[in-house]
């Protein structure tokens, strides 16, 4: 197949896909609606008072859609305080502004409003009441917002981005709403987010074991009984359910589950034959759907061995990678699917296998086109804890803060993609690894890890460790595979 077809067949797929999507039917008034909260938006470069509330005239604004990168648009200059690692081009304050309106229905729902990432150290408000404050650009941002919202009147969601504080990265960040923005409507009783997570445990030639594990919250003040089940849609349009389950669920309670189902003849995830099933998890309440979710999934397993290196499918695969950053050079960090596509494409035909998102969590659409295109992913989490040469106005300000809820946030968004084969904690991390301070860091960032996952092991990319004697202290043990930047004749002589 020609790269322009393979290219085209992909952009097909994409399309497709969103497609498919906006055709679930939402089941009524009851089930999980998701509305796409991208258009028609006001944006205002610069900082002003009063703009997060309601009442605030923002008719001399500008009106745009998100995904939007106000830096990119700005001029180059050597003067501006982003330098050389942000590409020179600007920073400082811009404000984010989207009426809405909400119908009499929806007064029994729970609502949220959820930005895949908001760059950066972002405030926002609903209605002039403060949701919250978030310094991490690259995870999303999800508030419920049930309370503050006006039935049948117009709403606010306003939104202060700031990334003036520079330098604050070694490469280009981007800056503002870059990513997109969904409004979730749920009943009270619902999945909670990120709960749903899939595993195949036990995979042989004929059969395959899936375990689906969630949460479900009641913020209702009424006890239940509910049912749950999950249906699995295999590649080729098979379809599996799981055992239909009634339970109790208490008025504010939150229960979790387990579902196995047995899938036979199962069509095989691998980088050469993407294949991808469709899980669905179904919530009922007196044979009424009130809540679903869907998500994809591989069927594979893949193991390192230290003598011999990665496995993937009982096949021995040398690995051959590239790092990737965030942003999509000229577009700037608004990367329509189409550049990650052909990216993606293109790394594949001159015989790349593996990526790693360099240093920072990845946008959604990166990690569904490396699941469909067979692409393997080490996704790292953090480029700094609490030091970082050339970036020490970034992310080292709110590590201690805020760690837990992103590392919470990075794993749980992605955990269900076959195509992640390590987590990386850290890139080149300058705190003293051999203090109790940061082997604390490391230890409980591991920890939270494997509680999250603990189907993928751990690495670290780590920096100048026979400087830093991580190999005869033990650190270096502490990793379930070894990573290291640089000084390769010294890692081999080990």
């Amino acid at each position: 197949m020609s790269s322009k077809l393979l290219y085209d067949k992909v952009i097909y797929c994409i399309v497709f896909v969103v497609v498919e999507l906006s055709l679930i039917p939402t089941y009524g008034q009851q089930g999980r609606v998701t509305t796409n909260f991208d258009k028609n938006w006001k944006f205002y470069l610069g900082d002003i008072v009063g703009a997060e509330k309601l009442s605030f005239d923002d008719n001399s604004w500008r009106t745009l859609n998100v995904p939007h990168d106000w830096s990119i648009e700005g001029n180059y200059d050597s003067n501006n305080p982003t330098q050389r690692g942000g590409g020179y081009l600007p920073a400082g304050v811009g404000w984010y502004r989207k009426c809405f309106t909400m119908s009499n229905s929806d007064t029994e729902h729970s609502v949220f409003i959820e930005f895949d990432a908001v760059m950066a150290n972002s405030d926002i408000w609903i209605n002039g009441h403060y949701l919250g404050h978030r310094p991490m650009g690259y995870l999303p941002i999800n508030y419920e917002i049930t309370k503050y919202l006006k039935f049948n009147e117009v709403n606010v969601i306003a939104v202060r981005v700031d990334n003036s504080i520079q330098p604050a990265s070694r490469w280009y960040t981007g800056a503002g709403i870059y990513r997109h923005v969904k409004l979730i409507t749920t009943n009270p009783i619902h999945l909670e987010r990120g709960s749903v997570f899939i595993t195949t445990p036990k995979i042989e030639k004929n059969s395959a074991e899936v375990r689906i594990s969630c949460s479900i919250i009641n913020s209702s003040q009424n006890t239940c009984k509910i049912g749950f089940q999950t249906e699995i849609k295999s590649p080729s349009g098979q379809k599996i359910q799981s055992d239909y389950e009634m339970v109790t669920i208490l008025a504010g309670d939150t229960i979790h589950s387990l579902q196995t189902v047995i899938i036979s003849h199962p069509e095989i995830w691998d980088i050469q034959t993407p294949n991808l099933y469709c899980a669905t998890t179904r919530i009922f309440n007196e044979k009424h759907l009130i809540d679903y979710e869907l998500n994809k999934f591989g069927i594979r397993n893949f193991k390192f061995e230290s003598k011999t290196g990665f496995w993937l499918n009982g096949h021995n695969l040398k690995i051959l990678g590239a790092c990737v950053h965030h942003d999509g050079g000229a577009v700037g960090t608004a990367v329509p699917a189409s550049v990650w596509a052909r990216r993606i494409q293109r790394l594949k035909q001159i015989g790349c296998n593996a990526l790693r998102g360099a240093h920072t969590p990845m946008d959604q659409t990166f990690y569904n086109l490396c699941d469909s295109l067979g692409m393997l992913l080490l996704d790292e989490t953090f480029d700094t804890w609490t030091a970082k040469p050339n970036g020490e106005k970034a992310y080292n300000l709110y590590f201690k803060d805020w760690w837990k809820i992103d590392a919470k946030e990075a794993i749980i968004r992605i955990r269900n993609h076959p195509s992640i084969i390590l987590y990386s904690l850290g890139n080149e991390i300058r705190d003293n690894l051999n203090s109790l301070e940061g082997r604390r860091y490391f230890l409980d960032l591991r920890s939270l890890t494997r509680k999250l996952d603990p189907t993928r092991p751990i690495t670290m990319a780590l920096f100048r460790p026979k400087q830093m004697r991580l190999f005869e202290n033990g650190f270096s043990e502490m990793l379930d595979v070894i990573g290291q930047n640089y000084g390769e004749k010294g890692l081999i002589a080990v």
